[in-house]
């Protein structure tokens, strides 16, 4: 469906001061214009307000049956007849042509120029000849690269645009002739070329193929004149046997159809390739890759088929990558990276729109009230004339372009009205005799001719449209010049006026909340952000007004997505967020008058305030608005009301205000944990300690922590990117510390909360810097430790803890608040379990003291982990050899039971030789060590472990219970 609207997309209209009526122009560039007419091209330098002033005028070596410009290279390229005979010529260096009469050389393409005539080159007009073996029907320059594709029957040939470099200051422009494209089974009569994507049409067939250049699984490229080819297998309705009853008494009509991608391989029309070019040629094309493959059916409804019943005005818009709409990047013609491309073309009444980059797909139809002549894509509009109109309908280029190059595009960010939405027509302005119609910038050539009759350029019998195999061109010379013809350049308004007036159009369904609304406002947008993408189009300070209207558009459209009730009313949230829009803003603008007595809040709203809430912005909603924020969601969605309080936003409520909104919750039998917890905030909030106490009363520490997880805001907010410990979090902190690291736990549980995040959050709750630890903080720590959070976290939990407490042994610290954990809820929790890499925490045993008693410990323990046993011996016997046995009873087991025989028997039998103080300690725990020695070894081990120069009254008992030990067993 196609909608209306009486807007006015084009401004002022200037007349082209052509001599003779023009039979093909074209344009391009920044101000070029050509028309051509008989046997010569005037071109013409069009001002920015379409003002048109001549240029400068050459002759042609015949009449000119087609023409194109190339931006890239700044050339111009045509085919002439004369004598019966086709020729193609491009026309190089035409801005020095100074006067009809200057000098202008003629060269072969791809021959090197002699070095005397080089620097002729520089101030002459050049025209290049390009020899083809078959007569050349159409083409087409690559918007990008300056590449030529001519189309020839049944086969495309590729000029590649190169430079000859003369010297450091100066090249020649040329062509290569580097590919030809066999198509089997097809005539082109028009084609398309843009960055190895081709489209060619036929009278009732259009085929879009891309040219790949990495070598892979394809057709291949013959590098030598093809002798034979390997077709596509005819598909069955168009077998060859039914091609071959074609005959005078029947006509063939082959059915409508339509292939997309792999699938238009099965078309029946055969291609491959054969590569010309130099070996050395930067980029070759290996194979091809089909895209599209459509074929419509004549009409045969009426008894004579009419021979106008064709395609018409094939075209491939490209579309750049832009960055971001806030971009600076400038594009020239090198630095334009292609993000979607687009192809259209049309029958008389109907026009098709395709997307063929990444995925091929029909986009748009449209549906023209008149039957029409031609028609030209643009990214913005496109622009259709019949006899006697200039229609301009919307397209939905831009829409498809956002989602290619932003995937935040449909997300609570982004947002962009959809590709599927209904096209519009924008304006049906009356011309008389349309003939023509080229575009280029934000200019519109038309040409008009009062005598309706004309002889198509085209025309064969009807037969011969019925099937491919008949199907011809046949370019005839115009026929001789009449009066009342005018060219005209029209000049379209700026995207930001014309924006304007469809914001001032929509006002009328603004009232009636209608979804015309939204589709005209959408309309607005999608003119805004296609001209922004188009950035090599805008003038200098145009695309600072863009951006504003940009914003301004996405403000409307979330207005309409707000106030709508419509299953789309969430995009009121992105399109708020991509206005700029602050919350306080957007509610301001909202009519908050009541209907029929009664407040209605519709979806659209209530979700992008709840969301915007939730987000924890940087903003601070008046006590006002914060009053209407409570009062909205009391009403429609009550149970959001507690979070919404919670949020950082909601700060300026009126305390009384929440209490009484939260207690109508209560009495209307919704109550839960979360209310309570909110009631006992606001509580703090007006320094009642008594209501606080009566509401934390009411629960069990279990449920509260529930509370904390459905709604951590609670406790902890965001500001500005930090953290910041809510008034609740500090009342609990004194009062309740179990419950607030419960709580956090509870939290990071849940993932609400991350590792990082509840460290900080401890710290800056307790006061502390960065580089100090609260024992509250070591409470939750040891809370993870016994929670057993993941094995993920299990590692930097150990190593977090046990630097702590031994930096707090080290400096003998005691902890800022009493732990809430006891030494009995963390046995073999840290340096005794095995979980732990002891290796991680030698280093910051080093300031740790091994005169106390825990610094030993804390050494021994650690160097016992990794098996430095003897070490641990030698450390206890010096500093506490008290210790020693119950040591070596614990850790001198299985392979290590050897050392008792081994190190600690010699190491106190030394040590009592030395005598001393711990001479009794020693000796008590020799003895210790023989009664163990004595039931691991045999007699005559034991013998032979015992020193030599002890005495034997004191070895005596041990070495009868020895002897005695084998017969007592």
């Amino acid at each position: 469906m196609v909608q209306l609207y009486n807007l006015h997309p084009f401004g002022s209209q200037e007349v082209v001061p052509c001599k003779l009526e023009p039979e093909r122009f074209c344009g391009g560039g920044r101000d070029a214009l050509f028309v051509a007419a008989g046997c010569k091209v005037e071109a013409f330098a069009v001002a920015g307000r379409g003002l048109c002033q001549p240029r400068c005028a050459f002759s042609t070596l015949g009449r000119v049956l087609r023409l194109a410009y190339s931006e890239a290279g700044d050339y111009l390229v045509a085919i002439e007849e004369k004598n019966k005979a086709t020729f193609l010529r491009a026309y190089v260096n035409w801005r020095s042509k100074r006067t009809e009469n200057s000098r202008v050389c003629i060269r072969m393409v791809g021959h090197d120029v002699e070095a005397p005539f080089s620097e002729t080159f520089r101030d002459q007009m050049s025209i290049v000849e390009m020899p083809l073996s078959e007569a050349p029907l159409c083409l087409s320059c690559c918007p990008v690269k300056g590449d030529l594709l001519v189309g020839c029957t049944n086969k495309l040939v590729l000029f590649s645009l190169k430079y000859q470099i003369i010297n450091e200051e100066f090249s020649i422009l040329d062509f290569e002739r580097s590919l030809i494209i066999h198509i089997d089974n097809i005539t082109p009569v028009e084609i398309s070329f843009c960055i190895g994507y081709v489209a060619v049409m036929s009278d009732l067939e259009v085929l879009i193929l891309k040219l790949e250049s990495d070598p892979k699984n394809g057709e291949s490229v013959n590098h030598h004149p093809r002798k034979t080819s390997n077709p596509v297998k005819l598909s069955e309705d168009i077998s060859n046997e039914t091609l071959q009853l074609e005959s005078d008494d029947f006509v063939i009509c082959q059915k409508p159809m339509e292939l997309l991608g792999e699938k238009s391989k099965q078309s029946g029309i055969a291609v491959t390739l054969e590569s010309t070019g130099l070996a050395d040629e930067k980029i070759k094309y290996f194979h091809v890759q089909h895209l599209l493959y459509r074929r419509f059916a004549p009409d045969i409804s009426s008894c004579v088929l009419s021979d106008d019943i064709k395609l018409h005005s094939l075209q491939l818009l490209p579309i750049y990558q832009t960055g971001s709409l806030t971009s600076e990047r400038k594009h020239s013609s090198q630095e334009k990276e292609l993000l979607s491309l687009f192809c259209f073309f049309s029958l008389p009444h109907v026009g098709y729109l395709y997307m063929v980059v990444k995925s091929v797909e029909l986009m748009s139809v449209y549906q023209y009230p008149e039957k029409s002549q031609q028609a030209v894509l643009t990214p913005q509009f496109l622009h259709v004339i019949t006899s006697n109109n200039l229609q301009c309908y919307t397209v939905r280029c831009s829409a498809a372009a956002a989602r290619e190059e932003d995937p935040y595009v449909d997300t609570t960010l982004k947002a962009c009205p959809p590709v599927s939405m209904d096209v519009c027509a924008l304006r049906i302005q009356l011309f008389i005799g349309l003939k023509a119609i080229c575009h280029f910038k934000n200019h519109i050539i038309l040409l008009t001719k009062a005598d309706p009759e004309t002889i198509p350029e085209r025309r064969e019998s009807p037969k011969r449209l019925l099937s491919r195999k008949g199907t011809s061109v046949n370019l005839k010379t115009p026929p001789v010049a009449e009066a009342g013809w005018n060219l005209y350049i029209v000049n379209t308004i700026s995207p930001v006026q014309l924006y304007k007036e469809m914001v001032d159009y929509s006002n009328a369904y603004k009232t009636a909340k209608t979804q015309s609304c939204i589709h005209l406002l959408s309309e607005a947008h999608l003119l805004v952000r296609a001209a922004l993408m188009d950035a090599s189009q805008l003038e200098p300070g145009e695309k600072a007004e863009l951006l504003e209207a940009f914003k301004e558009s996405c403000g409307h459209l979330g207005d309409c997505y707000s106030r709508l009730d419509t299953q789309y009313s969430h995009l009121a949230l992105p399109y708020y967020k991509m206005s700029g829009l602050s919350m306080a803003e957007v509610l301001a603008r909202v009519d908050w008058a009541l209907e029929d007595g009664a407040q209605k809040y519709e979806r659209g709203l209530i979700f992008y305030v709840n969301h915007s809430l939730y987000e924890n912005l940087d903003e601070e909603l008046s006590e006002e608005l914060a009053a209407k924020v409570v009062q909205m969601f009391y009403v429609a969605e009550p149970k959001q009301l507690p979070h919404i309080l919670c949020s950082p936003s909601m700060k300026n409520i009126d305390p009384l205000t929440a209490i009484s909104y939260l207690r109508k919750l209560d009495t209307s039998g919704f109550s839960s944990v979360l209310v309570t917890l909110t009631k006992a905030a606001v509580a703090l909030k007006m320094r009642d300690l008594d209501m606080h106490r009566n509401e934390m009363k009411s629960h069990s520490e279990m449920k509260l922590v529930c509370g904390f997880i459905l709604e951590p805001r609670l406790l902890i907010q965001q500001r500005k990117g930090q953290i910041v410990p809510t008034e609740f979090a500090v009342q609990l902190k004194e009062t309740q510390p179990g419950l607030l690291v419960a709580s956090v736990l509870g939290l990071q549980k849940n993932n609400k909360i991350g590792i990082e995040e509840a460290d900080s959050f401890f710290k800056v709750l307790c006061g502390k810097d960065e580089d100090t630890i609260p024992q509250l903080l070591v409470d939750f720590w040891e809370a993870q430790l016994v929670a057993c959070l993941p094995d993920v976290v299990l590692q930097e939990l150990f190593f977090k803890l046990t630097s702590q407490y031994i930096w707090r042994l080290s400096k003998r610290q005691p902890p800022d608040t009493t732990p809430l954990r006891t030494s009995e809820d963390l046995v073999r929790s840290l340096i005794c379990g095995p979980s732990f890499d002891i290796a991680s925490i030698i280093p910051f045993l080093e300031p740790l003291s091994e005169d106390t008693v825990a610094g030993l410990s804390v050494h021994v323990l650690c160097r016992t982990r990794l098996e430095e046993y003897e070490r641990c011996i030698d450390r206890l016997l010096e500093r506490c050899p008290e210790a020693v046995i119950p040591y070596a009873n614990h850790e001198l087991k299985e392979e290590n039971r050897t050392l008792w025989w081994k190190k600690l028997l010699p190491e106190l039998c030394q040590r009592i030789k030395c005598g001393g103080e711990k001479y009794q300690l020693y000796l008590s725990s020799l003895k210790e060590t023989l009664s163990v020695v004595a039931v691991e070894l045999q007699l005559r081990d034991f013998l032979n472990v015992l020193p030599e120069d002890g005495t034997a009254a004191f070895f005596l008992p041990y070495l009868l219970y020895c002897s005695r030990k084998k017969s007592l067993t």
